[in-house]
């Protein structure tokens, strides 16, 4: 498939910046980056080594700063912003809204946090106190405080009158929210009814009740699947009482969903879907030193099983040979079982109701590939050492790792979510382990008792 345009454009921008940065014409660079959109600018710096992207960040417009810091990764946010003081992070972030100021302050030590709080004047502190105060990946944390309202007694004459008065409207509005006189959320006025309906309607008439308000503490997955269930644009955001304590927009949906996704491929491999691809060697180093100890570990257990039939493997030199087959294909099985469960998990398919479903399923799935790829191995195993016993050991063995696999792919992701355990981090590693020393067992077990 050829590469798609943006791509393209986006890497001829990487050489042409890189060639001007390297030739010294810093006035050719400043004009080409700040001809890009945020974003754009915000993808370049995020493509870009630390010694060229501190020159490039350092070019970007004053007035842009902020907008193209909501776009990087929380890893390149968080050295950026090691380099300012409380009134240079206030300026930088004046203007934003508040979701995204948040999602900058999140990324500051604490005590900088609160002196660029205290920097700021009473009403946006309050607002922004407001979202800090609520977990990150909850509704409360997502959500911006900018709304507008109207009460269900108004006529359409006054709502249009009103929102005229605004120099402009908050970005994605596609509703008017509608609360009583204690601010607690009855309904919404969708812009196309409010367009077409006559000017002395009221607003009760025409709104929309039944649309079911996100709780506060509702859990960010949660509410991507509504979005998607639903096709909203934007939702409001209510306490337990009801009252109306802001919205989420589509835009910090689809950073849910991304993050979500970033954050299940990445887990896989012990990696933080934050990290930065240009990160320092140290850095990186002791990032990944971590889940290498944890593999090691793991590794270790596998040798033991091993050790434990040092004298069958010293008696029967080829099964040396065939075993990495048989722990090989139970990981891949299990692999395919676990991958299926997590990303299932994630969008709230698996229920109590039909786990046993599910476990049947893979059970009769890994039996009948069993069967197959055993009776393909022992037939090959039968070519190379004329040995029918080996044959049926090695089948055996198959057999029955392939079918522990598709057990522990089932039930470990469900298992490590019961204790609060991120199963796309410690699913596989887990799974590694269960596969490899099941099958190392298997294998030279069944060779010890046949064998010895």
């Amino acid at each position: 498939m050829s590469e798609s345009i943006e791509n393209v454009l986006h890497k001829d921008h990487v050489l042409e910046l890189t060639k001007a940065l390297d030739s010294g014409s810093v006035f050719q660079v400043r004009h080409m980056l700040n001809t890009l959109p945020a974003p754009g600018i915000a993808h370049l710096l995020e493509s870009t080594p630390p010694k060229a992207r501190n020159v490039l960040w350092q070019l970007v417009d004053q007035e842009s700063e902020g907008e193209v810091l909501q776009y990087l990764n929380e890893d390149i946010q968080s050295e950026i912003l090691k380099q300012l003081n409380a009134e240079e992070v206030v300026a930088l972030t004046e203007g934003l809204e508040t979701d995204d100021q948040v999602d900058i302050l999140q990324q500051l030590p604490q005590q900088v946090t609160a002196e660029v709080l205290q920097s700021m004047d009473l009403q946006d502190r309050q607002r922004l106190e407001q979202v800090l105060s609520y977990p990150e990946d909850t509704a409360g944390g997502l959500m911006n405080t900018d709304t507008i309202t109207v009460r269900p007694r108004h006529t359409i004459d006054v709502v249009l009158r009103y929102l005229r008065r605004h120099a402009q409207l908050p970005e994605m509005t596609d509703n008017i929210l509608v609360v009583n006189r204690d601010d607690v959320f009855v309904g919404i006025l969708p812009l196309r009814k409010l367009l077409v309906s006559g000017p002395g309607t009221t607003v009760r008439e025409v709104m929309t009740t039944d649309i079911e308000a996100i709780p506060v503490d509702m859990e960010a997955t949660q509410i991507a699947h509504l979005f998607e269930q639903h096709d909203w644009v934007s939702a409001p955001v209510v306490d337990h009482d009801g009252k109306l304590l802001g919205r989420i927009t589509i835009d910090d949906i689809v950073d849910v969903i991304r993050d979500s996704a970033e954050h299940s491929l990445m887990s896989m491999a012990g990696l933080d879907e934050e990290d930065d691809t240009f990160a320092p060697v140290l850095k990186t180093a002791r990032r990944r030193a971590v889940w290498l100890g944890v593999n090691l570990m793991t590794a270790i257990y596998a040798s033991i099983v091993i050790y434990l039939f040092q004298d069958t493997l010293d008696s029967v030199v080829y099964l040396a040979v065939l075993m990495p087959i048989v722990a090989s294909m139970g990981g891949v099985a299990g692999s395919q079982t676990l991958t299926l469960v997590v990303r299932s998990l994630a969008l709230g398919h698996i229920t109590q109701s039909n786990t046993r479903w599910l476990l049947a399923r893979e059970l009769g799935v890994a039996a009948l590939n069993g069967l197959l790829w055993a009776l393909v191995i022992s037939t090959v195993t039968y070519v190379w050492y004329r040995d029918p016993l080996l044959s049926s050991i090695i089948a055996v063995a198959l057999i029955l790792n392939l079918i522990t696999a598709a057990l522990a792919g089932a039930y470990l992701p469900l298992f490590l979510k019961r204790i609060n355990i991120d199963p796309a981090l410690a699913g596989s590693v887990a799974l590694t382990t269960v596969t490899d020393s099941v099958g190392f067992f298997a294998f030279l077990g069944l060779a010890t008792i046949f064998y010895m």
